[in-house]
């Protein structure tokens, strides 16, 4: 898995501007981008849509998708990278939705199931990721964040 800073360092030489709309990793997405200096050059925004609320309000989730597939779902991920790309005029965007713990929880959508999601160049990719149902909240959003790094990687080297 490449590094964060090696990531980091190839966005900024080809100048690809960054958006990230969070919900379940309550902006540890975006620390991870503004933790490094000059990357205000790339970074454009990044907004926790942790309510559904808000994810309607500020990144046009239908609400009718929302209702059929809950937050928590691919569709969902979808839309909220898609819209912030509209929104932020960003080259490339990520988004998190998931169930980070250690409650919220249902059978089937169990504590560790996250979806990560990036558009880039009018196509999305969406990850499911299930991180053990036991871990802890941090775990799971901090391995989120590393997932959306190798997603980004992924990405950049073509898939």
């Amino acid at each position: 898995m490449a590094s964060e800073s090696k990531i980091i360092l190839e966005l900024l030489d080809q100048d690809i501007q960054i958006a990230t709309a969070e919900s379940c990793t309550g902006g540890l997405l975006a620390s991870a981008f503004t933790k490094y200096s000059g990357i205000s050059a790339i970074y454009q925004t990044g907004l926790v849509t942790y309510s559904n609320e808000s994810k309607v309000r500020y990144l046009k989730v239908k609400p009718e998708t929302l209702n059929k597939y809950g937050a928590v779902s691919h569709q969902v991920c979808s839309q909220m990278c898609f819209h912030l790309a509209k929104i932020s005029k960003a080259d490339l965007t990520i988004a998190t939705t998931g169930v980070a713990g250690p409650n919220g929880g249902t059978p089937l959508k169990p504590v560790g199931l996250v979806f990560a999601g990036l558009y880039y160049q009018k196509q999305i990719y969406i990850k499911k990721l299930s991180f053990p149902s036991n871990s802890s909240r941090s775990y799971i959003q901090k391995g989120t964040v590393k997932e959306c790094f190798q997603m980004i990687k992924e990405v950049l080297d073509g898939l």
